[in-house]
């Protein structure tokens, strides 16, 4: 799975202010992600705010992803959730025409056991006609996909290819790498630790921060899988001040934030998510125009 090395965006839903699905700027959004070297795009996953749009936007965003992308770059289709037999459903009758893979996030609230989680993916993979890519991300699940757990889906399940691994955590991060084979794609889902993950052997990033700053932090990735550190490390640094801001109230409202200072979208949020504060906003502008 090469074609997924580098830097993955995870796509908002952008709303009008009605909240309505705002069509014109989802294809606005492709266009910046692609002109400004980003390698893949993450469809409906958890920052699009999937779980508040209903089963026609759902098709509505995906086909325009679609066709907007006109294949000149992977997609990759967000269908996760905590009930393995829905789970595997959708999977089976998902129409997964123009996608390279997808990302199921590990059941969140029910808090499985570790032989649970390796289960639900086991039946996922079976009934799955693309690769699969794992998300861990334990602040959201209530639940943390340990490494040794990952390296036996690795081993067992040929279509699982990798992990989103978002627990925060570098020394669980490098555990993975070490564990699983070398073709297995460990990557970053935590934009903070992105680059400490790359140069120990991750192979990039689903990121929320690199779909507002696409040109510098799809460098910085490139830089990291080049092994060139300190020209890597200048534009983490630069970044790492709009990584916290953006996560501060909340995802994505953070990040529509920088779309609104942008002039590609508005930064209207579905409850029970609300959008970022005027205090929020202004710091934001003002690192935007700093940049």
């Amino acid at each position: 799975m090469k074609k997924l090395i580098g830097t993955g965006v995870a796509l908002i839903t952008p709303f009008k202010e009605d909240f309505s699905v705002d069509i014109p700027a989802l294809k606005k959004l492709v266009n910046f992600q692609i002109d400004n070297g980003i390698d893949y795009i993450v469809v409906l996953g958890t920052t699009g705010e999937y779980a508040t749009l209903t089963a026609d936007e759902r098709s509505i965003v995906k086909q325009t992803i679609i066709e907007e992308t006109k294949g000149r770059i992977p997609l990759v289709l967000g269908i996760g959730g905590n009930n393995t037999a829905a789970v595997t459903q959708q999977v089976q009758e998902e129409d997964t025409k123009g996608f390279e893979a997808i990302l199921s996030v590990s059941p969140y609230y029910s808090k499985p056991s570790q032989e649970g989680i390796y289960q639900h993916f086991k039946k996922v993979s079976q009934a799955s006609p693309l690769p699969v890519i794992l998300y861990n991300v334990p602040g959201r699940t209530g639940s943390n996909m340990l490494p040794e757990t990952v390296a036996r889906l690795a081993k067992d399940c040929s279509n699982i290819v990798g992990i989103k691994e978002a627990a925060g955590n570098i020394d669980q991060a490098m555990k993975m790498i070490a564990q699983t084979p070398d073709d297995f794609l460990i990557i970053s889902g935590d934009d903070m630790i992105t680059l400490p993950m790359v140069l120990a052997g991750g192979a990039g990033v689903i990121s929320v921060i690199a779909e507002g700053f696409p040109k510098e932090f799809s460098t910085m990735v490139k830089l990291g899988l080049e092994r060139k550190v300190d020209e890597a490390y200048k534009i983490h640094y630069k970044i790492a001040p709009a990584i916290d801001m953006i996560f501060a109230e909340g995802n994505p409202a953070g990040i529509k934030s920088v779309f609104k200072h942008l002039n590609l979208a508005e930064d209207q949020v579905r409850l029970p998510l609300v959008k970022a504060s005027d205090n929020l906003s202004k710091q934001l502008k003002a690192f935007i125009d700093s940049l």
